[in-house]
C-alpha cells in the first residue's frame, strides 16, 4: 500500500528481464550499456571493478575512496573493428586508481564475440588496474588461455592476456555507436569526447545482492596472487624441461649430419667464385633466368652439422627448431625467391639459384665471404662458412 501510495515508479523493478546476477549499468553520453559480470567465474576481476564504481574499493587512493570511480570519465581510446576502452581519470592510457593487482581468468571467458567486458593492461599478470574495454569483434589474440586450454605465458614480451569479466547482455549497439565516432588516428582519442556518465551495480537475486566487492576482493586476491605464482613456477619449470629436451634433440641430429656435411662437402665441384657444389638429385633441362621468380626448399647448415633455418617442416622438427608462429602463418612449404643480381640474397645463395634445374636438388658450400661475411648475421657469427641443401620445385616466368 505505502509502494502505490506514495509512487509506483520507486517500487518497479528495474529491467524485469534480466535473469539473477550482477550487472554493470554503464550510462554513456551515446546511450546505455548493461553488462552481466561473472562474478562466479572471476571474483576478484569482478570484485575490483564493482568496488571502484561503487567507491569502496580498500586499494584506491584517499583521493577516489567514497566516489564512483568511473562517473564521468571518457572512452579515451576507441578503435573500429576493435574495442573501445576506458577506466582512466587521465584519459592518457597510462592513468591508475593507485594500485595495481592480478586479475584472474576462466578459460570459458574469450574474446570471442562482440560486446566482451575486459580488462586492459600494461602486459604480465599483476599490472591491472581501473582501465577495461569492450570487444566490437571477436578478437582471440587477446585470449589468457591458448587453443589447447593452457594458461599463456603472459609475463613473455609481446604475449597479450585480458580477462574477460563481463558481457553486454543490452546495448550493444551502443558500443557500434562509440567505436564509430572520428578519432585522432595516432591516439585513437575521440574528438569529440564519449562520457561513462554513470556505473550503476545492479543486483538481482540473492546470490549477487550478497556480493560485497570490497571484501571478496581482500579475501580472494591472496589466492589468486598463490595460483598465479604457481603457474609461473610451472612454466619456467616447463620452459627449461623444454629448452633442455631441444638441445638434446639438436645435438643428436647435428652429430647425424655432420658426417654427411663433409662427406658432400668433398665431393663438391668449386665454381669460380669459390661457391662449391655437389648435385644430389638430377633435375630437368630447365634453369631460371634473370627476373624469374622460383620456389625453393632449402636446409641451411653450419658445417658442424647445426641447422639453422629451414623451410621444410619435418627438418625443423628434426633439429628442434619447429616454430609455431611460423606455421600459423603458412611460413614453411617451398619459398618463393627472385631470381636477380640484385635480390636481398646473400650472395652464394644468389648464384646456387642460378645453378639449378627444375627438379634438382643440391648441396652447397658457401665460404664465407659468399654468405654473411665478416658481419655476421641474426645469430651467425663473423666469418663463418655456411651449407645449403636447395631443391628447385618451379620456376614461374617473368611476364
Amino acid at each position: 500500500m505505502l509502494c502505490l501510495v506514495v509512487t509506483v515508479v520507486s517500487c518497479k523493478e528495474e529491467y524485469p528481464d534480466l535473469e539473477d546476477g550482477l550487472y554493470a549499468e554503464i550510462v554513456t553520453s551515446k546511450d546505455t550499456m548493461i553488462a552481466k559480470l561473472f562474478y562466479d567465474k572471476v571474483p576478484v576481476t569482478v570484485a575490483n571493478f564493482v568496488a571502484l564504481a561503487e567507491g569502496t574499493h580498500p586499494m584506491m587512493t584517499e583521493e577516489f575512496k567514497g566516489k564512483p570511480y568511473y562517473d564521468s570519465l571518457t572512452f579515451h581510446r576507441v578503435m573500429d573493428k576493435f574495442m573501445i576502452q576506458g577506466g582512466d581519470h587521465t584519459a592518457t592510457g597510462t592513468g591508475n586508481p593507485g594500485y595495481r593487482f592480478t586479475a584472474d581468468f576462466d578459460p570459458t571467458l574469450n574474446h570471442d564475440k562482440p560486446g566482451m567486458l575486459s580488462m586492459a593492461n600494461s602486459g604480465g599478470f599483476n599490472t591491472n588496474g581501473s582501465q577495461f574495454f569492450i570487444t566490437e569483434v571477436p578478437y582471440p589474440s587477446l585470449n589468457a588461455y591458448d587453443a589447447n586450454g593452457e594458461l599463456k605465458p603472459c609475463e613473455q614480451r609481446g604475449t597479450s592476456c585480458h580477462s574477460v569479466f563481463g558481457e553486454l547482455v543490452k546495448g550493444i549497439e551502443v558500443q557500434d555507436a562509440i567505436s564509430n565516432v572520428a578519432v585522432d588516428p595516432r591516439s585513437k582519442k575521440p574528438i569529440e569526447p564519449v562520457y561513462i556518465l554513470k556505473v550503476n551495480i545492479l543486483r538481482k537475486g540473492s546470490a549477487a545482492k550478497s556480493f560485497n566487492a570490497a571484501k571478496v576482493f581482500e579475501a580472494e586476491l591472496p589466492n589468486v596472487e598463490a595460483e598465479i605464482k604457481q603457474i609461473k613456477e610451472d612454466q619456467k619449470a616447463k620452459v627449461e624441461e623444454e629448452r633442455l629436451e631441444r638441445e638434446e634433440k639438436i645435438a643428436t641430429a647435428s652429430a647425424e649430419t655432420k658426417p654427411r656435411i663433409e662427406e658432400y662437402t668433398s665431393k663438391t665441384t668449386a665454381l669460380a667464385s669459390g661457391l662449391k657444389k655437389l648435385v644430389l638429385t638430377e633435375g630437368k633441362n630447365e634453369k631460371a633466368k634473370a627476373g624469374d621468380s622460383v620456389k625453393v626448399f632449402y636446409e641451411g647448415y653450419y658445417t658442424d652439422g647445426r641447422l639453422f633455418d629451414s623451410d621444410r617442416v619435418e627438418i625443423a622438427e628434426k633439429y628442434g627448431m619447429f616454430n609455431q608462429n611460423r606455421a600459423d602463418a603458412n611460413a614453411y612449404g617451398p619459398t618463393r625467391m627472385y631470381v636477380s643480381p640484385n635480390a636481398q640474397m646473400i650472395p652464394g645463395f644468389k648464384e646456387a639459384l642460378t645453378t639449378l634445374n627444375v627438379g634438382e636438388k643440391a648441396f652447397f658450400y658457401l665460404p664465407s665471404h659468399l654468405a654473411y661475411g665478416e658481419r655476421g648475421n641474426r645469430g651467425i657469427p663473423p666469418n663463418t662458412d655456411l651449407t645449403f641443401i636447395v631443391e628447385l620445385v618451379e620456376v614461374v616466368k617473368k611476364k
